[in-house]
């Protein structure tokens, strides 16, 4: 069992390292997860997984704070287009990465192991695409945290 110190300095560690994450990230060509305006620093950064989702608004970012899971593909989404997230493995099946097999999902370009990972990305289109790769699930096997950050 985890001493409550030792709760608390992970807390402070995952703290430090969303505020190093904020300052350093790049929102240029990146839209508000609720709609298709630019996403902005000011006060619409909104704590998600070990970075930040940024939003046109504090009324965008509130609606999310409010279902956070109905809007994670998004943030994943965003996660990564910001460089707070990179990707590690295949998203499918988390194999090592194949840079001949990717396809750009969402302006971000994934790689995968084989072709027919590539393929099964490649075949779904839009919000379908989107969800094969950064679902939870999907995310969880296939990104980390920027280690740059």
């Amino acid at each position: 069992m985890k001493s409550r110190a030792m709760v608390m300095a992970g807390c402070l560690v995952a703290m430090v390292a969303a505020a190093i994450t904020a300052a350093d990230v790049k929102l240029d060509d990146v839209k508000c997860i609720m709609n298709p305006k630019a996403a902005a620093k000011a006060a619409t950064g909104v704590e998600y997984k070990e970075g930040k989702a940024f939003f046109c608004c504090n009324n965008c970012s509130s609606k999310f704070k409010a279902d956070k899971e109905k809007f994670a593909t998004k943030a994943n989404h965003q996660l990564v287009a910001t460089g707070q997230y990179t990707q590690t493995k295949c998203p499918f099946s988390g194999g090592k990465l194949n840079a001949n097999q990717s396809v750009k999902v969402g302006g971000v370009n994934v790689q995968f192991c084989c072709g027919n990972c590539k393929g099964k990305a490649a075949g779904a289109k839009g919000d379908a695409q989107a969800e094969l790769v950064f679902g939870d699930k999907a995310f969880a096997k296939g990104f980390a945290v920027a280690k740059d950050k």
